[in-house]
């Protein structure tokens, strides 16, 4: 109730002034100053009480009492009357007791010479007029627990809380429940987001498994085809009279329908007829490779195949026996079965009999390569089920469901840092023009506060306590501090003149103070990109600093010794309570920082050339980084230098970042914003990619990182990331050389 009435005196003195009631607002501001309620704050009207009890002052402490019984006690029911009462006399009581420990009898006498008509016939008042007078009262069993000080702080502790309830159940005028208006609109908004994504995960999961459900059935139904049907597109009359007679073998072997239906297809010395279909059959594409000639118009054929006889299909047969081995005894003979079907059948033909000696030897000598190709054939039919099984499986692994992705395209330039706040609400974003816009998402993507730096920026990072504050560092040597309400630099700091490119800012999760990462110039003022192509290093091979700042004061704390010799900081990132640092360096060493020592706990080098990112895991037992060597790798805080994991990352999710154009055009940008972050268990990472975000699964048991999901939806290449899992559902912030940013909604799959 207190900030309510705090905040609405502020409203009422703005609408005074913007009226112009300028003695109304005096008259005011004269009652605030002189209000005896102390604008319903519970500390100042027991810090005012206690004030009277030390200097004596009875009169005022009765007179403030009976201010507070007329003003707020006589407004309660009458069961608390005994309540009011007791606390009253308790307040007596601690003033005499005051008095007689500080030696002032005489205060004591005149309590009782002025409050005697008062007291006198109150029974719980009988023993106390006999206290002025004793040599060692708080000894006296009667007294000596008034005299102890848990008394003293119980009694003060119960006046708190007494007056702290009744300020919360007295009512109040409408003007004051504005707060709990924009409360319970605040909370039932959130109640309305959390259903939406609900639902929308509801209506994801939904067409999921609708949509695997029908590639289910429709597996199961291209499994089921018998080969017959499969190559109907290609048989003429007599070949569909011969396979819808033998549909139950060939269902039950399809390896053998397969192949008959090469074996069909092979007349060679049939007059061939006008080609009608437009292209070969896959069959047809198979036998020219193996140097066949055969008709593709197979209605042309039909004689020809009616001319096979069981001769020909015996020396087929033993011509596939010779070719394998001793193991296929049994497919041998559940072929030879198969020979004397396919005998009866074909025996219908008109003209059977007809160059069956002349077909011999041919079909001898291309046994083996008919064999050859039937068993590849076989594999293929056989993967293929398996692979659509296995996508199925990959589907139904994933551990996220995208419910939205949308673009933020206030930017015209390439993004250099993107970051959301603490509360996962807002978004800040920095180009290198220096534009600086703050967004938020929920429930509509909208601009809160848009600033152009005259100075180049090169840092940005959230305050962690007020989380409307923005540190911004510059390439002047300085640091600015931004309320993004008030829209306004609230103050700017110089760092240092003679390192005046601040690299990186960390703000400590207490909100306390910050690190600052100051460099010097670097030599090279413009891009080379042949050593850019060759893996040359980058700039920042060059002296820096690290320092300790107050955020409160605004004034350096101290300056860390940068080992073996100081050397530009490029990242920064606290752990969960702000007692250890982890920063990577230009010279590719990862140093690691007690903050309660201020010193170096430990440090190795962790990667050749520059260091761009790092980051604490999950359980803070280890950290990860990202170097310019294209390396991603795992160490363990506990034993310097001791790797757990390393991973090779593709060019693109490392930088530098290289965005070709027209006439060769090219624009290069090195690494400055965040480029991975992970989800609210450590299970999973998010990093750059030509394309867009590709989140990775972390903690497996492969060489390789295993890639579960691509976010996708940029043109350009994507530069920095983040990751919020403030709200129910993740949060995934990809930006690009474009100047656009992808806001990816995820819902996680629990298993």
């Amino acid at each position: 109730m207190a900030a309510a009435a705090e905040r609405t005196d502020e409203l009422v003195r703005e609408y005074l002034l913007f009226r112009g009631f300028t003695a109304a607002l005096k008259q005011l501001d004269a009652e605030i100053k002189a209000d005896r309620e102390k604008g319903f704050r519970v500390d100042k009207i027991v810090e005012q009480l206690q004030q009277f009890v030390q200097s004596y002052d009875l009169a005022a402490l009765r007179d403030y009492w009976s201010y507070l019984d007329r003003r707020l006690f006589s407004r309660l029911e009458d069961v608390y009357r005994p309540t009011v009462n007791k606390l009253k006399t308790s307040l007596f009581r601690y003033y005499l007791v005051h008095a007689i420990q500080n030696g002032r009898n005489d205060k004591a006498q005149e309590f009782f010479l002025k409050q005697a008509s008062e007291l006198q016939n109150q029974a719980e008042w009988k023993d106390w007029f006999v206290l002025p007078f004793l040599p060692t009262p708080d000894s006296n069993p009667t007294f000596a627990t008034y005299f102890s000080r848990q008394w003293a702080d119980t009694f003060i502790v119960s006046l708190h809380n007494f007056l702290s309830v009744l300020f919360q159940c007295m009512p109040v005028p409408v003007i004051l429940n504005f707060e709990a208006e924009c409360l319970r609109t605040s909370l039932i908004q959130e109640e309305n987001e959390s259903l939406r994504h609900k639902l929308f995960a509801l209506q994801a999961e939904s067409s999921r498994m609708k949509k695997e459900e029908l590639e289910v059935e429709q597996t199961v139904l291209h499994h089921k085809l018998p080969a017959y049907v499969a190559n109907m597109d290609r048989l003429g009359d007599s070949e569909l009279d011969m396979t819808c007679n033998q549909r139950s073998t060939a269902h039950s072997l399809q390896s053998r329908g397969g192949f008959l239906s090469s074996f069909l297809s092979q007349s060679k010395k049939g007059p061939s007829r006008p080609i009608h279909s437009s292209g070969a059959s896959p069959m047809q594409a198979s036998s020219m490779l193996l140097g066949k000639k055969e008709p593709t118009n197979h209605q042309s054929a039909k004689g020809k195949e009616g001319a096979v006889s069981s001769k020909d299909g015996k020396s087929h047969f033993s011509g596939l026996v010779a070719g394998e081995s001793s193991s296929l005894q049994q497919r041998q003979k559940r072929l030879q079965e198969h020979g004397k079907e396919r005998k009866e059948l074909l025996s219908k033909g008109t003209f059977q009999g007809q160059s069956a000696e002349k077909k011999t030897d041919t079909n001898t000598a291309e046994a083996e390569p008919c064999s050859e190709l039937h068993a590849e054939q076989t594999e293929t039919s056989t993967k293929m089920p398996g692979s659509s099984a296995e996508a199925v499986g990959v589907r139904q692994e994933q551990p996220f469901i995208v419910l939205s992705q949308e673009e933020y395209g206030e930017h015209h330039s390439s993004i250099m840092y993107c970051r959301v706040d603490c509360s996962g609400r807002r978004v800040a974003s920095l180009d290198v023009d220096g534009v600086i816009k703050v967004w938020s998402f929920n429930p509509i993507m909208q601009t809160k506060a848009s600033s152009i730096s005259k100075s180049p920026l090169l840092s940005l990072e959230w305050a962690t306590k007020r989380d409307r504050l923005l540190l911004l560092g510059s390439g002047v040597g300085t640091v600015r501090l931004y309320d993004t309400e008030a829209k306004k630099n609230l103050c700017e700091i110089s760092i240092d003149e003679d390192m005046p490119r601040i690299l990186s800012l960390a703000c400590s999760p207490s909100g306390a103070s910050f690190v600052c990462s100051a460099a010097a110039q670097s030599p090279v003022s413009h891009i080379d990109f042949s050593v850019i192509n060759s893996g040359g290093k980058s700039m920042n091979q060059v002296p820096g600093k690290l320092l300790l700042w107050d955020t409160k004061t605004m004034k350096q704390q101290l300056q860390f010794s940068l080992e073996p010799e100081p050397i530009a900081i490029n990242c920064t990132a606290f752990n969960h309570n702000g007692n250890l640092l982890v920063t990577g360096a230009a010279d590719g060493i990862v140093r690691l920082f007690d903050m309660q020592q201020h010193g170096c706990a430990m440090s190795w080098k962790a990667h050749d050339g520059e260091v761009y990112s790092v980051e604490f895991s999950y359980d803070e037992n280890t950290v990860y980084s990202i170097g310019e060597d294209g390396k991603f790798i795992q160490w363990n805080i506990h034993k310097s230098g001791l790797k757990v994991s390393a991973y090779d990352l593709p060019r693109e999710a490392t930088g530098p970042f290289i965005l070709s154009g027209y006439s060769g055009y090219k624009q290069v940008q090195f690494p400055r914003g965040r480029l991975f972050a992970f989800d609210s268990e450590g299970n999973y990472m998010l990093t750059c990619s030509s394309t867009g975000g590709v989140i990775f699964k972390l903690n497996g048991e492969e060489k390789v990182l295993e890639s579960c999901l691509s976010l996708g939806g940029h043109r350009a290449p994507v530069v920095t990331v983040d990751w919020s899992t403030a709200m129910d559902c993740g949060t995934c912030l990809t930006a690009s050389m474009d100047g656009k940013i992808k806001l990816t909604t995820l819902l996680a799959q629990k298993s």
